[in-house]
C-alpha cells in the first residue's frame, strides 16, 4: 500500500491567531488543485473500512477531501457539441467547462483511483462509486468518451441523483467532468462494495469534493 502523508491544515483562524490576528468564525484554509493529475476520488480499505481520500500523484501527496479545493480553469470552458448525443449536458452551442477525460497539461486531470484496494477483497473485485448529492449553480456530469467520440453518461445530475457506477479494485479510470456554470460546487460521494467472504456491503462515510469553476 502506498504510503499515506496526509498534511494537517489548520483552519485560518487558529493559523492568524498565532500571529495575533483574528479572523471571522468559519473561515478555513484549504489546497488548492488546478493543474496536473489528481485522483479526486482516491480509495482504500484499510483495517475493515474504507478510506475515500484525494491524491494529489503529481507530489504524491495525500489528503482529506475537506482539505481541498479543486478548480477549474476558464481555459476548461467550452461550448456542448452539436452531436443530439450530448444533449444531457444541455443545448447545443451552451457554455460548457470540462475537466477532460484526456490530459490537458494547463488543467486539473481528475481520476478515480482504486490502487490501494488490494484483488480479491470484493466481489469481483468491483467497487460502486455513487454520487449521492450536489449543490452548485449549473448541471454536474461525468462521462467517458470512446475513440469515436461518443459519451457514456456515468453521472448526471440533470436526470436526477444518486447515480452510481463501477470501477475496479486496483484500478484507474479517467472521464470527463463537466460543470453548466461558473460558480462553486459540492459534490457528495461514496464508495461500497461486497466483501468476497462475507457477501456484506460495506459502504464509506460519505466525502464531499468541493470545485470553483472559473468564469
Amino acid at each position: 500500500m502506498r504510503q499515506i502523508f496526509r498534511l494537517l491544515l489548520l483552519p485560518a483562524a487558529a493559523t492568524l491567531a498565532l500571529a495575533g490576528v483574528t479572523t471571522p468564525a468559519g473561515a478555513s484554509t484549504r489546497v488548492v488543485l488546478d493543474q496536473g493529475h489528481v485522483d479526486v476520488i482516491g480509495v482504500a480499505y484499510v483495517d475493515g473500512a474504507f478510506d475515500v481520500h484525494v491524491h494529489d500523484a503529481v507530489n504524491d501527496v495525500e489528503y482529506a477531501p475537506s482539505e481541498v479545493k479543486f478548480v477549474a480553469k476558464p481555459a476548461a470552458k467550452t461550448t456542448v457539441p452539436a452531436d443530439p448525443a450530448y444533449r444531457f449536458l444541455g443545448p447545443a452551442g451552451a457554455p460548457i467547462w470540462v475537466l477532460p477525460q484526456v490530459q490537458d497539461p494547463a488543467l486539473l486531470w481528475p481520476g478515480i483511483g482504486a490502487e490501494e484496494v488490494a484483488p480479491g477483497v470484493f466481489t469481483d473485485d468491483s467497487l460502486q462509486v455513487e454520487v449521492v448529492r450536489v449543490a452548485g449553480p449549473g448541471g454536474f456530469d461525468i462521462f467517458g468518451t470512446d475513440a469515436f467520440g461518443s459519451p457514456a453518461v456515468l453521472v448526471d445530475s440533470g436526470d436526477g441523483l444518486p447515480d452510481q457506477f463501477a470501477i475496479d479494485a486496483g484500478g484507474h479510470l479517467h472521464a470527463n467532468w463537466a460543470f453548466g456554470a461558473a460558480g462553486n460546487y459540492w459534490v457528495t460521494v461514496r464508495v461500497s462494495g461486497v466483501l468476497t467472504a462475507t457477501s456484506e456491503r460495506v459502504t464509506s462515510a460519505p466525502a464531499t469534493l468541493s470545485f470553483k469553476v472559473e468564469q
